[in-house]
């Protein structure tokens, strides 16, 4: 019973991994990307506001 012991951290390991990895890949794309593209360019538009500001 302690190869039981042994094997179960590194199973519940990877199975927990494999289902982080199958969300990251599912919640790509579709209505999320569109979202997550303009909070990337928001935040882009901002800082660069910002440097242009400093610049002056």
């Amino acid at each position: 019973m302690d190869y039981l012991a042994a094997l179960t951290p590194p199973l519940v390991m990877a199975v927990a991994f494999t289902a982080l990895i199958v969300v990251m890949i599912k919640s790509q794309g579709g209505a999320n990307k569109a979202k997550e593209d303009g909070v990337v360019d928001a935040a882009l538009s901002r800082a660069e506001a910002g440097r242009s500001e400093s610049g002056n």
